[in-house]
């Protein structure tokens, strides 16, 4: 028998799940194209945009949130390889990314 958890008090059912017990958010194809979104679920309410699947990893992946961030005249983060924008900057932030050399899609339906 696996010593593999599958069940938890806190998080529920853990089949086909990450680590922490979530299916993970960046969970998109792996094509080359980075994905840019405007989410609010799980965030009170408040939109935030985030881009997925950037080919960039650790120091990298900071600096070019911090340029978005000034870009946007926001804040935001990094995490789980995603950049987290607040608010909806969607259409600057695909602009930027273009100006980068990144082939960049819109995502999410809006």
């Amino acid at each position: 028998m696996s010593d593999r958890i599958i069940y938890s008090t806190e998080s529920g059912d853990l089949r086909g799940k990450g680590k922490n017990g979530r299916k993970p958010r960046h969970a998109l194809k792996n094509d080359g194209i980075v994905r840019v979104q405007k989410e609010s679920k799980g965030r009170g309410g408040k939109t935030v945009s985030v881009v997925y699947g950037l080919p960039l990893t650790g120091t990298e992946l900071s600096n070019l949130a911090a340029k978005l961030k000034r870009g946007c005249g926001t804040g935001g983060s990094v995490k789980d390889c995603a950049i987290i924008i607040q608010g909806d900057k969607v259409d600057f932030i695909i602009q930027f990314l273009q100006g980068e050399g990144f082939a960049v899609k819109r995502s999410g339906g809006n």
